[in-house]
């Protein structure tokens, strides 16, 4: 006897999303989550990061207002600007702004639509069939879906468990605003908060082991970003590695590369690791990766009946990411397993500032993979005419295409990348060419605009580099002169 179509091992977010999509699918569902679940998942990190990058944004708007002819200090010349922040309303604004997301998927929304919560935790049995039990209760389906949430991983450093740090989870944990922040690692969220405490008045250093920060990202495109932390008076220590920390009277102490630091407070950012060892997935025959699990395109594990989306499998754990495999791994659990994801077309962005967005292949990807068949071209938003008006003139749209006119990726930093860069992974999952976003009118003046532009610009190199058509059109127009007269 089956009880459910689908039964949803849950924890995250993105558990909550795969449940009430297979409802609206008229399936019948159980979702099962911890007993006290505290959602430290990426996308809940995700949303307190940016709801407190707001207000970093807030006090730069306060202190770039005299470049506006906005001067507080107007009726008294000799006081330098200033402003005061409330860190603990601060924390009350955030904590309520996160909360508000969570009741979009909340359980009582949930049990309504039909799903049968269940928390408690549970493990999967293969006898006499496949099964989850929960609170002694047997749960048995067609078929099952990971959807676990993730925790920060936690690098093997000499005496960090004693000297005690935070993660991107706990960081509303923070009495106040730390004189001196130590950020270990180089990944989005790392490289967010350190300019977000920078900007709150924190001298924030930056300790990364690769060559660059955002190290999976475009080379350029990542430097960029790097020198902005760093004109920001962020201390960004590349190529470095932690390898002891220590408490002494009251201050934590970092032993960076050849380097002593003293800081208040350690934030890791190293990249996430799902939580997937309390399930016996091992007695059920699913097999990892490392820590990982192995999947098929079409999100199976190993055991053709349990599906897994979100951060299970490695890479980026972003929560648009994590829902469009939700959605896949929802239709191939409910009905026939035939549909593949295809991440060729899913942006991504990292809200730092300038933005960095990115869709498709790197340049080095794409050279890998097409030789000297590429074509690649950068257009810099200071050549753009909203990026003037609102002086947001750092930045560039880089797009890599095949010489067929093929749109192999793109990466943007800059103001609005987030938002830009959607139409051209819009174009990639449609099969459109570079000259579908070049004959795009936008509105002006729009930061939407540097597609276009860049579009444009693309084409006309690639017109450049075809010498037997420029030859034919001089040809034509010189003859075409010669004959008027």
């Amino acid at each position: 006897m089956i009880d459910y179509d689908v039964v949803i091992i849950g924890g995250s977010p993105t558990g909550r999303y795969a449940a009430a999509l297979a409802t609206q699918n008229q399936a019948r569902v159980a979702l099962v989550e911890p007993q006290n679940p505290s959602f430290t998942d990426y996308c809940w990190r995700l949303a307190h990061s940016n709801a407190l990058r707001s207000v970093s944004q807030a006090v730069r708007h306060i202190e770039r207002a005299p470049q506006f002819g906005i001067d507080p200090t107007a009726d008294n010349p000799e006081c330098e600007p200033t402003f005061s922040l409330d860190w603990r309303q601060t924390q009350q604004w955030v904590d309520t702004v996160v909360s508000n997301l969570e009741q979009q998927y909340s359980p009582p929304i949930l049990a309504y639509a039909g799903v049968d919560v269940i928390f408690g935790q549970g493990e999967f049995v293969c006898k006499p069939h496949l099964a989850f039990v929960v609170n002694e209760r047997v749960l048995r389906a067609r078929t099952y879906l990971l959807a676990t949430g993730s925790q920060a991983k936690i690098p093997d450093i000499e005496g960090l468990l004693l000297t005690g740090f935070l993660t991107a989870e706990s960081i509303n944990k923070l009495p106040e605003i730390p004189e001196h922040l130590a950020i270990v690692g180089g990944d989005p969220s790392g490289t967010e908060l350190a300019q977000t405490f920078a900007r709150l008045g924190s001298k924030v250093t930056m300790i990364v082991k690769n060559n660059q920060i955002l190290a999976k990202e475009d080379s350029e495109a990542a430097a960029l970003v790097q020198a902005q932390l760093e004109a920001e008076g962020i201390t960004v220590l590349t190529q470095t590695e932690v390898t002891q920390t220590r408490q002494i009277q009251g201050k934590k102490w970092i032993q960076a590369g050849n380097k002593a630091l003293e800081v208040d407070e350690i934030i890791l950012a190293a990249g996430q690791q799902p939580q997937l060892n309390c399930f016996n997935l091992d007695g059920v025959g699913v097999e990892f990766n490392r820590q990982y699990l192995r999947l098929n395109e079409k999100l199976q594990t190993s055991h053709s009946r349990i599906y897994a989306c979100g951060n299970l499998s490695g890479g980026y754990s972003y929560p648009h990411l994590a829902n469009y495999e939700a959605e896949i791994a929802i239709k191939n659990a409910l009905y026939l397993p035939i549909f593949k994801v295809n991440y060729q077309g899913v942006p991504w962005a990292i809200f730092s500032e300038p933005q960095l967005a990115r869709v498709g292949l790197t340049e080095t990807q794409a050279q890998r993979r097409y030789g000297d068949k590429i074509l690649v071209y950068r257009e810099y938003f200071k050549d753009l005419p909203k990026a003037i008006v609102e002086d947001e003139k750092v930045g560039f749209c880089k797009l890599i295409g095949h010489q067929n006119g093929q749109i192999l990726g793109a990466s943007i930093v800059g103001s609005q990348a987030g938002e830009m860069i959607n139409i051209i992974a819009l174009a990639i999952r449609q099969g459109l060419k570079v000259n579908a976003i070049a004959q795009l009118p936008q509105v002006w003046p729009t930061f939407s605009q540097m597609s276009q532009q860049t579009a444009i610009a693309w084409l006309q190199q690639r017109r450049r580099c075809n010498t037997l058509l420029t030859d034919w059109i001089e040809n034509l127009f010189h003859w075409r002169r010669s004959w008027s007269s």
